[in-house]
């Protein structure tokens, strides 16, 4: 594994400068389209016989890191942590309204429409994929991914409301989306927790456990870490401590078997809304500098990450035309699961026009997609889903990431609040 891990940072670390050195790429789209890059060379090398092998021994290296682990039980609660900690907890408590109602309404809107024509298109290629399946799919690709929209934020001139909106939405609709997923995997009956299927109330009450359970956990954990944290003053030990709440924080929510990633959020929204009080002016200067730092070198090695599994992916003609045809209803079915909840804040809250444009083109997927659709068992239509799942993350960071800039400026030219 530290072979493994070793090979993964110098290849990483390559690839971020090169980016910064010559294509001056966002770093998230830079290391993501070099690692494909990368990937699709070493399989056309073994394909044709040049350097035979070299295709298994890289994913050998890829499968012993596990990309689930490495993201849903490793980095997963640093990232998300660290953008709650980055943002104005006041202003996104002044728009928790809208930002709820997109985080739970969207995503749930979402889940279906993207589930039930996954289930159609699947059906018409000739893929064989149950519609409990397909809404897992559905569950898992419509959470946009806080690391990749939080990085592009920070090179985006958003207007300030935009950009908490954006994030904001972002951090919440991960952990709503993967509370959907694990009640629709105890539907299905898979998963260690919920084998041989539940009832419609005991995923109500599920959901709530998870959703709810973890917006509580988390709240008191930013109420512990307050009150420790403003009793010194010392960087080293505030870092220590902030590190330990995450950590220990995150393996107590999942023994106790609600959200971990909300409760993350909650944490470091309390600290952050709080960090005048926490923190003396030197001493916040350096752990926010340290979370910042930690934050950016995740997230580069993540989405190196994210580039590299096309090793890992195997494809078919029909999976391709899938793959196509769901790239376009992913991005449809964002704007609707976008613009029907946003009818009930947008007046009320006075966004522009741009807003729902600058949401569903802003609304990339990531690495917690491709770790929920890796953490599926094997059955003979995961790797349909599999596939999708990765076309689909690569053409929102590829395509939307480079593109979202240009409407951005469109968008505060157009309007101020966009």
């Amino acid at each position: 594994m530290l072979t493994a891990f070793a090979t993964l940072l110098c290849v990483t670390a390559l690839f971020a400068y090169l980016n910064e050195r010559f294509l001056h790429f966002p770093t998230t789209v830079g290391v993501t389209l070099a690692g494909a890059l990368a990937s699709v060379v070493l399989i056309g090398l073994d394909a044709l016989h040049l350097i035979p092998g070299v295709r298994g021994w890289a994913a050998g290296l890829l499968q012993t890191l596990n990309f689930t682990n490495f993201v849903l039980n490793g980095i997963l609660a640093v990232l998300l942590f660290a953008g709650a900690l980055s943002l104005d907890a006041r202003q996104l408590l002044r728009q928790r309204g809208s930002i709820l109602t997109l985080a739970f309404l969207s995503t749930l809107i979402s889940t279906f429409l993207i589930g039930f024509a996954a289930y159609f298109v699947f059906g018409l290629v000739g893929l064989d994929v149950p519609l409990i399946w397909a809404l897992l799919f559905g569950a898992l690709i419509s959470p946009t991914d806080p690391v990749a929209v939080l990085d592009l934020l920070k090179r985006a001139k958003v207007p300030a409301r935009i950009e908490t909106l954006i994030a904001g939405e972002s951090l919440f609709n991960d952990g709503v989306g993967v509370v959907i997923f694990l009640a629709l995997a105890g539907i299905a009956g898979i998963g260690g927790r919920h084998d041989g299927g539940v009832g419609a109330l005991e995923i109500l009450i599920l959901f709530l456990r998870e959703a709810g359970g973890g917006l509580l956990f988390g709240a008191a954990l930013g109420v512990l870490g307050y009150r420790l944290l403003r009793s010194i003053n010392q960087h080293a030990v505030e870092i220590l401590v902030t590190l330990a709440l995450v950590v220990g924080g995150y393996v107590a929510a999942a023994a106790m078997e609600i959200s971990g990633p909300l409760a993350m959020v909650v944490a470091g929204l309390v600290i952050s809304a709080n960090r005048h009080t926490v923190f003396s002016e030197e001493t916040g200067e350096l752990v926010e500098s340290f979370w910042e730092t930690i934050d950016q070198v995740l997230n580069i090695l993540l989405f190196a990450f994210i580039g590299l599994d096309v090793l890992l992916t195997r494809t078919t003609g029909a999976q391709l035309i899938a793959s196509a045809v769901m790239i376009a209803v992913a991005l449809a079915a964002r704007w609707i699961s976008v613009a029907l909840p946003f009818m009930l804040v947008r007046a009320r809250e006075g966004y522009g026009a741009y807003t729902v444009r600058l949401l569903t083109w802003g609304g990339l997927r990531g690495g917690i997609a491709i770790s929920l659709a890796l953490s599926l068992p094997a059955t003979p239509y995961r790797t349909h889903i599999v596939t999708v799942t990765y076309a689909i993350v690569l053409f929102t960071i590829a395509v939307q990431g480079l593109t979202i800039l240009p409407l951005v400026r469109r968008a505060a030219e157009a309007s101020p609040d966009a």
